[in-house]
């Protein structure tokens, strides 16, 4: 078996549209073909399904099982290798519910076929069954000897859209058992939706006052799997910000501090929290982001929120972003403190769009000159890269309003998964319409959805400015 842990990924769309073949009217089996892409990240490949090949008249049989025609294989192949993409297979096993195993037609049917897709598309074949309840399945084929293909089970599958699906391997993901600290959260929304919060794989990109709080809220609620991607170091001036700091804290990496903090506090038997010390946008940070369900976006600088928003679509993770917006008048009072939360996922507006970060400075932020005082003192007086205001409850407040928008993600709580971009207003005390919709027509990220590591795109790389200077922190806190 292969170290590297494997899962499948794909959108609301193909999985609406895969269920209206796959799950017939008559009850038999069936079955069609796919392409997917690869997103791999540091510990586990991704097969992010892109578009269903559906059969043709007479390419396969249904007969209370379903196989398929060596012409309908012939062309799958064809035009899997003319997109420079994988092939999996999805059949149908309608009378079954949950995580499906195999039958030795099934295995048969995958292993004997596993030769001609690594020949033709250089990539496992991949195979899904989708059960009668709509629970996923899948395994990747890989190849360990001449001739020989064993089965990679699948430690998930996620469904990617206006909410957040997850379908578990058992095995490889078994549920966890609630613990007695864990009570009064259980007993909120039951003990199988905690074993699927618990089981996402969460990232935050930032650990700053909301990404702190965030983190916190995770490991008191029993999430099993955190990482902290994150490379400044605690200053002073953080400590009236920082809910996992004190004094003596001073000059250590955050990621370092907030991961000892967090240990003490997870209500989880198992707590496993991941410390990366390196920008989101850096190779290290951004593969070990694809390692997650979900991510966090705590950072306010261009540069990272770019990566985040690729992310999101390129490789099906869902990012909750959020930000706080602080400003005085010209009599050094408070006017205005607004702070925002929104989920970037496939089906809703893109970070861009929503203007959480301006795209022409991301550029600008590559070659160092966010980091170069004169550039900044040149900006305008109220650009949001001018405004450090925050304030300990602010913080508190937005990192709330992203935790309940990932909540709603997940749980969909009476089918409503989706609160819309939302923005409250502390002076005046109310919360704007949320903004619902998609991308706008030009915008470029749709045309990246489940393309991952083939979208032809490269947004990572290294900073040309200074890298450890503590007086200019990469990621500015949000």
């Amino acid at each position: 078996m292969s170290r590297v842990a494997h899962s499948v990924a794909m959108t609301e769309a193909v999985d609406a549209t895969a269920r209206a073949h796959l799950l017939r009217r008559d009850g038999h089996e069936d079955l069609c073909f796919a392409f997917w892409y690869p997103s791999r990240g540091e510990t586990r490949l991704t097969a992010l399904i892109e578009l269903l090949i559906l059969p043709n008249p007479g390419e396969r049989n249904v007969h209370g099982n379903a196989s398929f025609e060596a012409a309908f294989l012939e062309r799958a192949l064809a035009e899997a290798a003319s997109t420079g993409s994988g092939l999996a297979l999805l059949h149908s096993h309608p009378l079954g519910c949950g995580w499906q195993g195999m039958s030795p037609d099934d295995v048969a049917a995958e292993q004997g076929t596993a030769g001609a897709v690594l020949g033709a598309t250089g990539l496992p074949f991949v195979g899904l069954t989708l059960a009668g309840d709509n629970a996923w399945s899948a395994r990747f084929w890989e190849r360990t000897a001449p001739r020989t293909y064993t089965d990679a089970w699948c430690g998930s599958v996620r469904v990617v859209g206006n909410r957040l699906a997850m379908h578990y391997n058992s095995r490889l993901a078994p549920p966890p058992r609630p613990t007695k600290t864990q009570l009064r959260t259980v007993s909120a929304w039951g003990e199988e939706t905690q074993a699927d919060l618990a089981r996402l794989r969460v990232g935050i990109a930032g650990s700053g006052s909301v990404g702190g709080f965030i983190a916190e809220s995770l490991v008191r609620t029993g999430f099993e799997d955190v990482t902290l991607i994150e490379f400044d170091r605690i200053e002073e001036h953080n400590l009236d910000r920082l809910n996992y700091a004190t004094g003596a804290d001073v000059g250590r990496l955050k990621v370092e501090a907030l991961a000892r903090h967090l240990q003490p506090r997870a209500t989880a038997n198992h707590c496993r929290i991941d410390r990366i010390a390196a920008p989101v946008y850096e190779e290290e940070a951004f593969r070990k982001a694809l390692d997650c369900d979900v991510l966090f976006s705590c950072v306010d600088r261009p540069w990272g929120r770019h990566v985040l928003n690729f992310i999101a679509y390129a490789h099906l993770i869902p990012v909750i972003d959020g930000g706080i917006r602080v400003s005085r008048n010209r009599l050094g009072k408070l006017a205005a403190a607004d702070w925002r939360a929104h989920t970037a996922t496939v089906g809703r507006p893109c970070l861009q769009c929503l203007g959480q970060y301006d795209p022409g400075l991301v550029q600008t932020e590559r070659e160092g000159n966010l980091d170069d005082p004169r550039y900044v003192q040149g900006l305008p007086d109220d650009h949001p890269l001018k405004s450090r205001q925050n304030v300990f409850a602010f913080s508190m407040a937005c990192a709330s309003q992203q935790m309940l928008q990932m909540l709603a993600l997940a749980i969909a709580p009476l089918d409503l998964p989706n609160p819309g971009a939302q923005l409250y207003h502390f002076v005046g005390g109310f919360m704007e319409q949320p903004v619902f919709g998609e991308c706008t027509a030009e915008c470029l990220f749709p045309t990246f959805i489940a393309r991952g590591d083939s979208s032809g795109v490269v947004v990572t790389g290294e900073r040309l400015g200074p890298r450890d200077n503590l007086s200019q922190p990469v990621q500015k806190e949000v």
